[in-house]
């Protein structure tokens, strides 16, 4: 089970593409090199290029949990596998997994965001009403088909069950912490750029959830940019639930 950090501004995402640098394919190569083994990476959570994350978790199948200090050095500056242990009997790191939390990051002052946070945080040329985004927000709240705010995938279903969307204001900065059973693609910046436009004063309050009932997605949601989106952190089930859960999960891709 490793525990990864990185900085997504260089990366064309997390999975492999052809030719494109990418999260994945830069620890699979690094840690291949380090132990003369094949590494093949299941993930908890692919992020889109521009995406950082903070608390992203992956696994391999390895003859031993290699020392981490030796995968320090050959990495580069902007991706850090911070902690490495044996997982526990059944864990998967994307099926296992009952829930993921991202923060995305908003900078509405006149003048830009902080240059120490130009990479991760969004500069938004209007001031946003937070109460309002807020009240928009809790109306997406809980198990709905979040099509209109997903880039459709073949095979993949939208039902998601959002638990939390909330926003909070320290300064000039505007944050949101968003948390799910999962994600489908987009889903999350499309969800911030919806409420964007609630918060500018574009839109009304219940115009994001009246678009839970549509049957795709439509050309009005804007889509946030990638580079304030952040992955923080992943739940799992107590050991003992870990391969009944990764069980469920997989029941529930395969039946759609």
């Amino acid at each position: 089970m490793l525990e990864i950090a990185y900085d997504g501004t260089d990366f064309s995402g997390w999975a492999r593409q052809p030719g494109r640098r990418t999260v994945c394919a830069v620890i699979e190569d690094t840690m291949a090199l380090v132990l003369r083994h094949d590494v093949r990476l299941t993930v908890a959570g692919r992020t889109d290029a521009g995406v950082h994350a903070s608390g992203q978790v992956a696994h391999t199948d390895l003859p031993a949990a290699p020392d981490l200090s030796r995968l320090a050095r050959p990495l580069p500056a902007d991706v850090r596998v911070h902690g490495i242990r044996v997982a526990p009997p059944g864990f998967d790191a994307r099926f296992s997994a009952v829930r993921r939390h991202y923060v995305y990051r908003v900078c509405d002052a006149q003048w830009s965001a902080d240059p120490l946070r130009r990479k991760d945080t969004v500069t938004w040329p209007r001031p946003l009403d937070v109460d309002a985004m807020n009240e928009a927000a809790e109306r997406l709240l809980g198990l709905h088909d979040f099509v209109a705010f997903c880039r459709r995938r073949d095979g993949a279903t939208t039902i998601r069950d959002l638990q939390r969307l909330r926003w909070t204001r320290n300064g000039t900065l505007v944050s949101v912490e968003v948390s799910a059973d999962a994600f489908c693609h987009s889903m999350v910046r499309s969800l911030v750029g919806a409420l964007l436009a609630v918060g500018e004063g574009r839109k009304p309050g219940d115009w994001p959830a009246s678009m839970l009932t549509a049957a795709t997605r439509p050309s009005t949601i804007t889509v946030a940019p990638a580079h304030g989106l952040t992955l923080v952190g992943v739940d799992y089930p107590p050991d003992d639930q870990l391969a009944a859960r990764a069980e469920q999960t997989r029941n529930v891709r395969e039946r759609l």
